[in-house]
């Protein structure tokens, strides 16, 4: 399945959004000013940018070196806390992405949750009350092929979140898993409004990507001086 939304404007730098679900991560980039292309193994009908399905590590080895940057997010749930509690086993997906990404010789960035700091090399973390959001969704990010990254300086955890299970009102503060509730406070919040509860619950808010997407801008503006 391949759909778009946007028309490439010329000399946009091209970005290939690797395992992109509903589109958070894409979208930022989007907004800093990238030609974004997503792929993902699932269709993914409410992604909002170009999109390709098929198996991502697959579709890296084969085009990942025609694009400027290639972002991508790995399945989590080897390392959630629920899941490691339910006993299930999920693939480690983050060794073989990192040799397939760095195989294309573009810079790169691997993101994915805090519990997976074992699997990646000298992680930065972002923080969505950083951004202005009710909540504390830390995110780890791994980059390679000569990029690195300097995230927002973390701020100290003061708000108190909602417990689970009681409602959401206006205002408050939340943590977006399971069966969350009041979408539409949530999906406002992080800035998604094409994201249903599916996609919320494990997307990265554009506003992480938009900040990373402006200093990948910077690094291939000083390469392309450079050469």
């Amino acid at each position: 399945m391949t759909h778009t939304t946007d028309i490439r404007r010329e000399h946009q730098p091209r970005l290939l959004d690797a395992f992109c679900c509903q589109g958070g991560a894409g979208m930022g980039y989007h907004r800093a000013g990238f030609d974004v292309i997503g792929v993902d193994l699932t269709a993914q009908t409410r992604y909002p940018l170009g999109f390709h399905q098929g198996d991502a590590i697959a579709f890296i080895r084969k085009f990942g070196a025609g694009f400027d940057f290639i972002h991508a997010s790995p399945p989590c749930q080897r390392y959630s806390r629920t899941q490691k509690i339910q006993g299930r086993e999920h693939p480690n997906l983050i060794a073989p992405v990192r040799q397939a990404l760095e195989a294309t010789g573009r810079p790169w960035v691997i993101e994915n949750v805090v519990e997976a700091a074992p699997e990646l090399r000298n992680p930065v973390v972002m923080c969505a009350a950083v951004f202005g959001m009710r909540t504390y969704r830390h995110r780890l990010f791994e980059t390679g092929g000569g990029f690195t990254l300097t995230p927002p300086a973390h701020q100290p955890h003061t708000a108190p979140l909602t417990k689970m299970g009681r409602p959401l009102r206006e205002g408050d503060w939340y943590h977006a898993v399971g069966n969350f509730s009041n979408v539409p406070y949530v999906r406002a919040d992080m800035d998604v409004p094409w994201m249903n509860r599916d996609g919320i619950r494990e997307c990265i808010p554009p506003a992480y990507t938009h900040w990373i997407g402006h200093q990948v801008l910077a690094h291939l503006n000083t390469m392309a001086v450079a050469a």
